[in-house]
């Protein structure tokens, strides 16, 4: 039996260092039925040719400017067919090779809209060396009020979600993951699980985690967006997470926690 056909997202701009490594990974997952799709937002580093190398394995590709990272995805969401959806960002990678097969596996077998699992983030220059591990298998969506959300390079959801409840808001500059989550989640109730252990290696220094300056932009931006969606909480709320947060960089006490027996990358 054919599973769920499932859409992977990439977006990119001048991506030409980590991209590679990207698309690699998405092709060597053995789950059979993937839609890959790539959003350029108009590169000028070679990023372009890069991708055009690779012969086969990308169902579609554009390149041209846009706004933003969220634009971008809500394009590659638009162009979607799969039943399910989600983005591996230009500079993430799978943890192994059957990370869409146990979440197709999940879809089939439990009644629900959405999965998530865990993140490990490695060093930009090596994505063996494992720096920080961001467990999901704790949240749930009283979580929220205190600005933690599931891991989103995790997160797979029925796209029919998207056109019942809305995209990523283009007006958000760094937190529109979480206004989604919290959205989708929290006011909209839809059922997710849990899928134990890690799924994805993120490379440290994304959008969110640059500097003192964008965390104070993201802890803003999520205040706006509980306040939208109907939610209160406040700033001691959402900086109180940082204590809890230094335990992932403990990655090793983290992975004994999960008892990772069969875990292998």
């Amino acid at each position: 039996m054919t599973g769920p056909l499932v859409s992977i997202i990439t977006v990119c701009h001048n991506s030409i260092k980590t991209v590679s490594e990207t698309i690699q990974s998405v092709h060597s997952q053995i789950y059979p039925n993937i839609e890959y799709i790539i959003i350029d937002g108009a590169s000028t580093d070679g990023t372009l040719e890069l991708i055009n190398s690779f012969p086969k394995g990308i169902a579609k590709f554009i390149s041209e400017p846009d706004s933003g990272m969220y634009e971008a995805i809500n394009k590659g969401i638009r162009l979607a067919t799969g039943d399910i959806v989600g983005i591996l960002n230009s500079d993430d990678l799978f943890f192994d090779n059957d990370v869409i097969g146990r979440i197709a596996e999940a879809f089939v077998h439990w009644e629900i809209d959405a999965v998530y699992g865990d993140v490990q983030f490695v060093k930009d220059s090596d994505s063996t060396k494992v720096v920080r591990y961001y467990s999901s298998r704790n949240f749930h969506p009283g979580r929220f009020r205190y600005g933690f959300m599931p891991a989103h390079p995790t997160f797979y959801v029925r796209r029919e979600l998207f056109e019942k409840f809305g995209y990523y808001r283009e007006d958000y500059s760094i937190a529109a993951d979480f206004e989604l989550l919290l959205r989708f989640i929290l006011l909209n109730k839809i059922r997710c699980k849990y899928l134990k252990g890690p799924m994805v290696f993120m490379r440290t220094g994304g959008i969110s985690n640059r500097s003192v300056m964008s965390n104070l932009i993201l802890n803003k931006e999520i205040i706006r967006a509980s306040r939208e969606n109907g939610m209160r909480t406040n700033y001691f709320n959402i900086y109180s997470k940082y204590f809890l947060k230094i335990f992932e960089f403990m990655p090793k006490l983290n992975q004994s926690v999960q008892n990772p027996d069969n875990w292998q990358r």
